[in-house]
């Protein structure tokens, strides 16, 4: 599938070789160097997907990252020479999708990159509406409706969501859910899983504290209620 990709990167050999193997892959790539210009373009040219440095000078990846997503749902990777378990979860608490560390494989980054785009649904005409209860999900669209008011989500907490939807009532361990939601990706924990299922928790529930539709089984894993 073709898309529009932003990478945002303040090294240009960096920022150039991503973008040589990502146009290799037949997508349009744009660059640029700082994280006032990430907001800029990402605002004026709506990508599918931002490659998204953390350190960068003007405004920091993490910065660009939490103003982005709360202005959109625009798939995010952020890569960074940071590599500690608590920075990929402030990552993934923010709203990224993904979390790679440097240095990086421009042949997994690409890897990767194809994953995200599957997972949002893009270029997927097949996909079929599901709907359980209240809930809505609508993987060609990329939208997800609770009562029929649309709902903001990441490409990862809507893959989980999608996943559940699927099959209702059924208990996915936290396991499954990694093989079936991220794939071949390496630094994914079951921690990893438990935080993208609070962030969606926050935006589906009335209660998070109290789910009525994501719901976990303790000792087995998580289920999307049937009714």
């Amino acid at each position: 599938m073709t898309a529009r990709i932003l990478v945002a990167d303040d090294d240009p050999k960096h920022a150039q070789l991503i973008r040589l193997y990502l146009e290799r892959e037949g997508h349009q790539v744009l660059t640029v160097g700082d994280g006032r210009a990430a907001l800029e373009q990402a605002r004026a040219r709506k990508p599918d997907l931002i490659v998204l440095d953390i350190m960068m000078p003007l405004v920091d990846g993490l910065d660009v990252c939490r103003i982005l997503r709360a202005e959109s749902n625009v798939a995010i990777l952020l890569v960074t020479a940071r590599s500690s378990e608590n920075d990929m979860l402030l990552g993934l608490d923010i709203g990224a999708d993904d979390y790679l560390a440097k240095p990086v494989s421009p042949r997994e980054l690409t890897a990767r990159v194809r994953a995200l785009l599957r997972r949002i649904g893009a270029g997927d005409p097949k996909t079929a509406v599901v709907r359980v209860g209240d809930i809505e999900v609508d993987a060609g669209r990329f939208e997800v409706r609770i009562e029929g008011s649309p709902v903001s989500l990441t490409a990862k907490e809507f893959g989980i969501l999608e996943l559940l939807a699927r099959e209702p009532g059924r208990v996915f361990t936290r396991g499954e859910i990694i093989d079936k939601t991220f794939g071949f990706e390496q630094e994914v924990t079951e921690r990893t899983v438990d935080a993208h299922v609070v962030n969606l928790r926050r935006k589906i529930e009335q209660n998070p504290a109290e789910p009525r539709y994501v719901q976990t089984v303790y000792g087995r894993g998580y289920r999307l209620a049937d009714r």
